[in-house]
């Protein structure tokens, strides 16, 4: 599929006469046409981006030969360290919303594949010191950090007042989606996020 096509397939399904067309869920009354396209161009670009964070995401997994629960932990490790705090299994539990039973078999995997330490802690005898090795750390740094860190150059060429304008609109979108997702999704919808 040529990324013309791909562009037109993401057009369309973002497209409100296709995905909406008897404005069942969005009330356009009111709304100039123009803006109703251009705000289907703006969910299609958003479609886009998940698509290519998706990409980035399977592909470092693939790398790493880690799972995605994997990948955050040690996403996490790496933010604690360059903090300079000390991450413990209650953190790691905490940050991923999983179990602490989950969370043993986690660090147990992650011990094997030789991506972390488990260290006595240094002020406190009943937790452990929960760190990265340098070369997993390094491995993710040049993969999946260095792609990561390339978003900073798209939002480095925006004005103020565009940083502003996005951050307001993607905090906004945030909530939209997240308001009454409880309902039908069975508990948090940011559980496991």
């Amino acid at each position: 599929m040529t990324d013309d096509h791909s562009s037109q397939h993401k057009a369309t399904i973002y497209d409100l006469a296709s995905s909406d067309p008897h404005g069942l869920l969005i009330d356009r009354q009111g709304m100039a046409e123009a803006d109703v396209l251009q705000i289907g161009e703006l969910m299609a670009a958003l479609g886009r981006l998940r698509d290519a964070e998706q990409i980035l995401t399977e592909a470092s997994l693939k790398y790493m030969k880690l799972n995605r629960n994997d990948m955050r932990a040690l996403h996490f490790l790496i933010a604690t360290t360059n903090r300079g705090e000390i991450a413990t299994p209650g953190d790691i539990a905490t940050h991923l919303r999983i179990s602490t039973a989950s969370t043993t078999k986690l660090l147990d995997r992650l011990e094997q594949g030789n991506h972390i330490r488990r260290e006595p802690h240094p002020t406190d005898r009943r937790a452990l010191a929960i760190s990265i090795t340098p070369e997993t750390h390094e491995a993710a740094m040049n993969t999946v950090g260095r792609q990561q860190a390339r978003r900073f150059h798209a939002a480095a060429r925006l004005s103020s007042d565009e940083r502003e304008a996005v951050i307001r609109f993607l905090n906004d979108m945030t909530g939209e989606i997240l308001i009454g997702a409880e309902s039908w999704t069975g508990g948090d919808p940011q559980d496991g996020a």
